[in-house]
């Protein structure tokens, strides 16, 4: 072993700490390094082989912590995490334990005030110096290398990318491989590897997208309207899956028929974006307290044949007794069609006999239905028209063709290859590109021009040096020297924060001006692209990974224990969480309202699954309406205490992905909890601990089960973080409904389970009684929730985690955030403006 405490513990010659063992101590600290310079301080090994060397030597170690093992060299990842780790177990009061504080001869005939105030005062030292060391080297790590290193454009920013630069619309993410998140982010560039099989997928997407862009450049776009009256989106057989033409309407009942209510006449000839307007009203809705309820329906697509039962979900939406429109727009595969059903899962269901459905019987059963009037399809192209992706491609040279052969008409086919390849290199770069960085790719684009007519070869030339760009790191890498970024590096770093994609020429003027860095410049800037269209992918993208809104779909909660979840109250889950984030993020709500909050947003699918009756009457009302969610179905509803809702930490959405779909855990969603939303880190289990659970034979409560691994020294101080969130939030089920008992709700009052017990007692020994005091605790030092927002905003937007040296940096973005009461779009702005962020 080369690690200083190492020998220090083959050199002990006594249970106490003699000064022949320091000054041994000493003499390693400047001799025995394996990295010159590395060593801790003399304090900080002082410390520790005073006060934690008994219990954290050997195979046996307490926690995993074996500081023999321990490396000096801060170089080193996992040295340097596990130095930051022992600082901060200090600093927060869980190393040394009070009873095994420093024991040496000197303080044993200290009295105990004495001793306390001796240990306080090395702890000081301790913190100070061991502080000062790792954040010396980080410091250092940094001029030299930057905070991250090598960062390339995640699968969805490359696509993305290509779909701005190209001028097309396909899907391109889906054709690429899956990135693994890092620290809980795909940006993040500790995470991402690139394999042989990640760049042959990508070689085949650039050739997919440059494809489309030729094809659409050289043959022009081609939109259609079709209107599809009821009669031809009804059956055509007796027996079958399609609506059922009614009164000429086309009608769809309530059923769990797979695929029922397919329409041929929507299947999509060739592969493209398709815009859908259907007209159609409910038939025999339910009714319930003698209100009037509508039938809600999904709109999915797919092949809708048994060989291929996946069904990619478009929209939903509540069909009432008047007829209304609700317009979808999706990509469909060729081949696929649309289904538009009832699929709310608490209406009464229609039984078909043989798989297939026969005229009048559904109807005959008096169950709810769907009765389509029209429905309007569009062939249509997002983004560019097909003349503009001509001039992005080509700028001002005029396309011909002669023989039934395209060609560009040039009248110097090698100075246009240049001019169009440099101009295209600098859009692709995303900053201006040499000659010299351009030279390759030109040599390129000549040899083809040189083995072909010059006019006939220009448009192979110009592919071939558009795929070799698009095939350069400096394409898909980030483009950062170690200090402070240049606007171009800054522009590029906010338009993937902010879009995900590549700067627009509003950001890259400025950029070229100079002006990013300019405080007033880069606000207006980030205004700008929060307030443009595309920005509202930032909560969409962001959420996705800081809240796992990504893995939504990876649990379904089990259909007998909750028979009326379903896809249309899911996908309201996830409206009403992107909704409220961006109400917050529009309105700079203060980040205490992901803890707890006056206000969500409901429809009426959503607030009947949540049991908040009043739904109806507070939509009737209209106050705090917003038109962007209404068209989404959802109202901004006020909540009262009764309903058991507010704050992210209470919505659907999250209460479902933190469960597995059949029983809840307190450690899973209290670790959840812990550090998505209150900024705990929580590490894996020590290695020296089996993954598995500690013993906990005699336990027949949950309680008792955490009692048990509260008892387990190598357990406890994690478990001290996490389970009193995860406890907090236990009146919820799997699927995010509110209950007070446990066992199956459908044996009713009489035969459920044990009372649910929400008391418990927070890390630092405050108690509390149930979530409302939770929260109240939590919400006590909205500075804590601040951080945390400011600290997954900078891993996201900058590609790596905050580290021990930057602390200060994220103080005070959390202090320039204080006047707003840490408003959300404030700590945006915050962190944008910040050093970390404008540095490599």
């Amino acid at each position: 072993m080369n690690s200083p405490l190492s020998r220090l513990h083959r050199l002990r010659v006594a249970p106490s700490r003699s000064s022949a063992v320091i000054f041994a101590l000493s003499l390693l600290a400047i001799t025995g390094s394996p990295a010159s310079g590395q060593n801790p301080p003399q304090a900080t090994l002082d410390f520790l082989a005073a006060a934690c060397l008994d219990c954290h030597s050997g195979s046996g170690a307490e926690g995993g912590l074996d500081l023999e093992s321990l490396g000096a060299d801060l170089s080193d990842v996992a040295a340097a995490a596990r130095w930051v780790r022992i600082h901060d177990r200090v600093r927060s009061g869980e190393m040394p334990p009070p009873d095994e504080s420093d024991q040496s001869d000197e303080s044993a005939n200290r009295s105990a005030a004495q001793d306390e105030a001796a240990l306080d005062a090395e702890t000081q030292t301790f913190l100070r110096v061991t502080g000062d060391w790792i954040r010396a080297a980080q410091q250092a790590e940094h001029e030299q290398l930057g905070r991250v290193r090598g960062r390339r454009l995640t699968s969805l920013q490359t696509a993305r990318t290509l779909q701005d630069l190209l001028g097309i619309d396909i899907p391109l993410a889906n054709r690429l491989p899956e990135d693994l998140p890092s620290g809980g982010f795909t940006t993040v560039a500790e995470g991402q590897s690139i394999s042989h099989f990640h760049l042959e997928q990508y070689l085949t997407v650039v050739d997919a997208a440059l494809e489309e862009a030729w094809r659409r450049a050289l043959e022009g776009d081609d939109p259609w309207t079709k209107e599809l009256s009821a009669k031809r989106l009804s059956r055509t057989r007796t027996r079958t899956r399609e609506p059922e033409l009614i009164d000429g309407e086309a009608v769809v009942w309530s059923s769990r028929l797979s695929f029922y209510g397919r329409i041929p006449a929507t299947q999509a000839r060739e592969p493209g974006w398709y815009r859908f307007t259907i007209r159609a009203r409910s038939l025999k809705p339910p009714v319930e307290e003698e209100q009037e309820r509508g039938v809600w329906c999904t709109v999915q697509s797919g092949p809708c044949v048994s060989s291929a039962p996946l069904m990619q979900p478009i929209g939903i939406f509540e069909a009432r007794r008047e007829t209304n429109s609700w317009v979808y727009e999706t990509w469909l595969p060729k081949g696929h069609m649309l289904e538009v059903r009832p699929g709310d899962s608490t209406l009464k269901m229609a039984r078909f006999q043989g798989g297939q459905a026969a005229n009048g019987e559904g109807g005959a059963q008096d169950v709810p239905g769907i009765a389509i009037e029209s429905i309007r399809m569009e062939r249509i192209y997002r983004g560019p028209r097909s003349d503009e992706i001509r001039r992005l491609l080509f700028d001002d040279l005029e396309l011909h063709t002669k023989n039934g052969r395209p060609r560009l008409i040039s009248e110097d086919p090698e100075r246009d290859a240049r001019r169009l390849l440099q101009r295209f290199a600098s859009r692709a770069f995303r900053r201006p590109v040499s000659d010299r960085e351009l030279e390759p790719y030109v040599a390129a684009a000549q040899n083809v021009l040189a083995g072909e007519s010059p006019e006939q070869g220009l448009l192979e030339a110009l592919r071939v040096g558009y795929r070799a760009l698009l095939c350069s790191p400096r394409f898909l890498y980030f483009h950062e020297e170690p200090g402070p970024l240049d606007d171009y590096a800054i522009a590029s770093r906010l338009s993937y924060l902010l879009w995900n994609r590549m700067p627009d020429e509003p950001l890259m003027a400025e950029a070229a001006a100079g002006r990013l860095r300019d405080p007033l410049v880069l606000r207006a800037q980030v205004e700008r692209m929060l307030d443009d269209p595309r920005g509202a992918d930032f909560i969409r993208d962001f959420a996705a990974q800081w809240l796992d809104l990504n893995q939504i779909d990876a649990t379904v909660p089990d259909r007998r224990l909750h028979p009326d979840f379903d896809s249309i109250v899911q996908q309201s889950m996830l409206d009403e969480t992107h909704a409220f984030l961006s109400t917050m993020l529009r309105e700079d709500l203060s980040v205490t309202h992901l803890i707890d909050s006056k206000f969500t947003y409901l429809n009426s699918r959503l607030a009947r699954f949540y049991k908040i009756p009043r739904f109806y009457e507070i939509a009737a009302e209209g106050e705090n309406r917003n038109e962007e969610w209404e068209a989404e179905h959802l109202q901004r509803v006020a909540l009262r205490p009764e309903d058991h809702r507010g704050g992210v930490l209470t919505q659907g959405a999250i209460l479902k992905v933190t469960a597995n779909g059949t029983t809840t855990s307190p450690v899973i969603r209290g670790v959840w909890v812990a550090e998505r939303l209150l900024g705990e880190h929580v590490p894996p289990p020590p290695e020296s601990v089996p993954a598995i659970e500690p013993d906990t034979r005699g336990a027949t409560t949950i309680r008792e089960m955490l009692a048990k691994h509260l008892a387990d020294a190598s357990c406890a101080s994690c478990h001290v973080k996490m389970d009193p969130p995860g406890i907090a939030l236990e009146n919820y089920d799997p699927a995010g409904r509110w209950r007070t008992h446990y066992g199956d709700p459908r044996k009713g009052r009489k035969n459920r389970g044990p009372a649910i017990d929400t008391s418990f007692t927070m890390a630092d020994g405050r108690p509390f009684e149930d979530l409302a005091g939770f929260r109240r605790l939590v919400l006590s030092d909205p500075r804590r929730l601040a951080r945390n927002v400011t600290e997954k905003l900078v891993t996201y937007g900058t590609g790596a985690a905050p580290r021990f040296v930057d602390n200060a940096m994220i103080s005070e973005i959390v202090d320039a955030s204080a006047e707003s009461d840490y408003g959300f779009r404030s700590l945006v702005h915050a962190v944008v403006a910040s050093p970390i962020f404008l540095s490599k």
